[in-house]
């Protein structure tokens, strides 16, 4: 895979909607901490996958896409609780999490392409 810019990897494209859907959805939550987490999390994913790109080092690319990994790990934690919390409704927190998820498998899969 060879991209010319971070904006053409699909996995920063969807981190960028889980993104903004994780900011949406928590709009009027008003437990700050939570909500400052998850969304920091989110940002996180997409960041990471940018930042790494830009270093134009396949070794830290590939460091930093772990990194985006992780992340994508600790929203998928934080989804449950939210739900459980009553923070999302159902059909938003299966959207996130299967979001989530996707992006987990594309990123495992840029990790293995980089070797």
């Amino acid at each position: 895979m060879k991209f010319d810019q971070f904006e053409d990897i699909l996995a920063w494209q969807k981190a960028k909607v889980l993104t903004l859907r994780v900011y949406l959805s928590l709009m009027n939550l008003k437990d700050f901490g939570f909500k400052d987490q998850l969304c920091r999390a989110s940002v996180s994913i997409m960041n990471n996958i940018a930042e790494g790109f830009e270093r134009r080092s396949d070794n830290e690319f590939k460091h930093f896409l772990f990194i985006a990994k992780g992340s994508c790990g600790e929203v998928r934690s934080m989804l449950y609780l939210a739900f459980e919390l009553k923070y999302l409704k159902e059909e938003e927190y299966l959207t996130l999490l299967n979001l989530s998820k996707e992006i987990s498998k594309m990123i495992s899969g840029l990790i293995k392409s980089l070797g």
